[in-house]
């Protein structure tokens, strides 16, 4: 089957440029392809990981990924979906935060032999002569069109800086480099990418006379449209540092039923006629089983077999009430005889704050040892940890093995 065939029953293409060339293309050249990843963290989260798994898709297919790693665009940082501008960040801060999405990057995509390329723009765009800059790339580019777009209009109420407005045209210039040097016809990205990608398309095309393509996939966002990847304690993170494999595990563990099979299509690398025949019919609790092969194959790309075998045995003992497990969630609280279990929930981060610890405890969102908690002013003491410790369950899914300091 011809890849962008594959994608597109997966869910996974939002808008190409040119759908009919884009899928001929595909389906008799071997094409060299790219997208951007820039290091405004120390690590890659569940978005980047819907673009490696398009681009282990590419690769199996027989298409040459190029993930180009932002040391140049990562110094000014993409406008696109901002009300604010981002933090500044140093040379020292953008090269590490690169090379840990080196490592992220390796699990699902191959870069041995040439198979595929991890190319640094700040290479070039750091060494450029900015006269040289304008002339060749900043000629190309209307601003009248430019502010057009939606990226650039959301932030024009605030104020956009001069260093924010380059961004578009050096991200095009990538396109145009990587055209040049590696004949690379066609840039993937983010739905949210559209007019970056309109730009270095054009730009190809008026500096090299040269037709190129773009490509968009599908945001990760949940049926009712809201954008995935956040939790209350933040980001879902593919660093096992930042964000545990049992956490990251329990996290698809508990997606909607609506999402379920729509994610398998998406996210893990199954056939789709085995998802469709296995649970394209399920319903109520029969999706359990969906939502536990979700959570497991999506976890073994991102962590690994053993880390993803390891969660689903922890999270299967827990919640079965057989006892606790060494991979559960721990968290560990300064004791004090008495400690009230608000003050206890909100300085452990099992919530964000007392008020909402409050009105869990109100609603009867929470127990401890297995008994439901009604009283706000109930106080912890020696006798709930037992033997070191105590279970608290938050809701209907999350459980805390919390330890004393």
């Amino acid at each position: 089957m011809n890849v962008f065939d594959e994608l597109k029953r997966r869910g996974l293409i939002a808008q190409t440029t040119h759908e009919e060339e884009i899928r001929e293309l595909l389906g008799h050249e071997k094409v060299t392809f790219y997208i951007g990843f820039d290091p405004t963290a120390d690590s890659l989260h569940v978005g980047h990981y819907l673009q490696l798994v398009v681009m282990a898709h590419m690769q199996r297919a027989g298409h040459r990924p190029i993930a180009i790693l932002g040391g140049g665009t990562g110094m000014v940082g993409d406008p696109t979906g901002k009300t604010d501008m981002r933090k500044m960040m140093t040379p020292e801060t953008v090269a590490h935060n690169a090379n840990c999405f080196k490592e992220q990057m390796a699990r699902l995509v191959d870069f041995s032999d040439g198979k595929a390329l991890m190319i640094d723009n700040g290479d070039w765009l750091l060494k450029l002569n900015y006269i040289e800059f304008l002339r060749e790339v900043g000629i190309h580019f209307s601003v009248n069109k430019m502010l057009t777009y939606e990226c650039f209009k959301t932030r024009l109420e605030k104020g956009l800086s001069f260093i924010e407005f380059n961004y578009m045209l050096m991200q095009s210039y990538d396109f145009l480099k990587l055209y040049r040097d590696y004949g690379c016809k066609l840039e993937l990205g983010g739905d949210d990418q559209w007019a970056n990608i309109l730009g270095g398309i054009e730009l190809v095309r008026r500096a090299e006379g040269e037709q190129v393509y773009g490509m968009t996939f599908t945001l990760l966002t949940n049926s009712n449209g809201v954008k995935m990847g956040k939790t209350v304690g933040g980001a879902v993170w593919l660093d096992p540092e930042k964000f545990s494999p049992y956490d990251f595990y329990q996290y698809w563990r508990n997606v909607e039923d609506a999402d379920v099979v729509r994610f398998l299509k998406m996210l893990t690398f199954l056939d789709v006629d085995y998802i469709e025949s296995e649970f394209g019919h399920c319903e109520g609790a029969e999706l359990n089983r969906a939502k536990e092969v979700l959570a497991f194959e999506v976890t073994k790309q991102v962590h690994g077999e053993e880390e993803a075998v390891k969660a689903q045995n922890t999270a299967r003992k827990v919640f079965a009430g057989t006892g606790v497990d060494e991979n559960m969630p721990t968290v560990e609280v300064s004791f004090e005889e008495g400690i009230s279990l608000l003050d206890l929930m909100a300085s452990t981060g099992i919530t964000p704050s007392k008020g909402e610890a409050r009105r869990l405890v109100q609603q009867g969102g929470v127990s401890l040892g297995g008994e439901k908690v009604t009283d706000i002013a109930y106080q912890v003491t020696d006798a709930d940890f037992g033997e070191g410790y105590l279970v608290l369950k938050k809701g209907k899914k999350a459980i805390y093995k919390v330890v004393k300091k």
